[in-house]
């Protein structure tokens, strides 16, 4: 009884400290191109407030990533979802998203402006702490959230979930200026045992101090729910990575936002 009362008056605590969260659909440029973010925050932000970056997958800013643009702003974060594709570009099918995705891939250069151009956004905002800003993305996001770091933008950590670890430029990790957290499916397909290795030593290289956490038993995109659950397509959602990678995200945020 004792336990079960327990665990009914965390989950109630839970949702009192959870803070009331607004939101937003903002457009914003990058030279020529038009922007269509989404941005999260909790009704008492202030000038104060930690803020994150979230990079969509490889379908562009949709429902999922808008969620988690507003979990993170009921833990009491400016969580902007930006855009990196361009304002109505959504691909919804897998071999448009990955022709999409592979303009930005083959292109880091450009990938790092349209990065900077939602840091510059953020920073702008009045309620944010331009000296605790954060980037984390999922799958093609994460290569985003990395490319920010590399790129010498002043944040002070950057977050990848089930994230490409690859860089045509390892040497550009020297201009890292935070902490690195990966959150890795330890069989994912598409992140295999050479682009970790790689990325491990460009890290070592460069003195970054990151985190490398490994999930046993989860392939690509184990933090979304319409992966399914068939680990031998290399894809699939893995419920007890997506809570764990979470946790391993709050205990990183409180870090470097300390």
């Amino acid at each position: 009884m004792f336990k079960r009362l327990s665990g009914f008056l965390l989950a109630c605590l839970a949702v009192i400290t959870a803070h009331a969260v607004q939101t937003e659909t903002v457009l914003y440029r990058q030279g020529d191109a038009v922007l269509e973010g989404y941005v999260a925050w909790p009704d008492k932000a202030n000038r104060n407030s930690p803020a994150v970056i979230i990079v969509h997958d490889w379908t562009g800013v949709g429902d999922y990533v808008k969620g988690r643009a507003r979990q993170l702003a009921e833990l009491g974060y400016v969580a902007f979802a930006a855009d990196i594709y361009g304002k109505g570009v959504r691909p919804a099918s897998g071999p448009d998203a990955r022709a999409v995705s592979s303009q930005f891939g083959g292109n880091r250069p450009l990938y790092r402006a349209r990065m900077q151009a939602a840091l510059d956004w953020l920073q702008a905002r009045p309620e944010v702490d331009r000296s605790r800003i954060a980037a984390m993305g999922y799958c093609f996001g994460g290569m985003g959230a990395l490319e920010l770091a590399r790129s010498g933008a002043p944040i002070v950590g950057a977050i990848t979930f089930h994230g490409s670890l690859s860089s045509p430029t390892p040497e550009d990790a020297r201009n890292i200026k935070g902490k690195v957290l990966v959150l890795h499916g330890a069989l994912d397909p598409a992140v295999n045992a050479d682009q970790v290795r790689g990325f491990q030593q460009e890290m070592n290289n460069a003195g970054v101090d990151y985190q490398f956490i490994a999930y046993s038993g989860a392939v690509h995109a184990f933090t979304l729910p319409t992966a399914g659950n068939d680990i031998s397509k290399g894809s699939a959602y893995n419920a007890n990575a997506d809570r764990r990678s979470f946790a391993a995200m709050r205990t990183f945020l409180d870090e470097v936002f300390q």
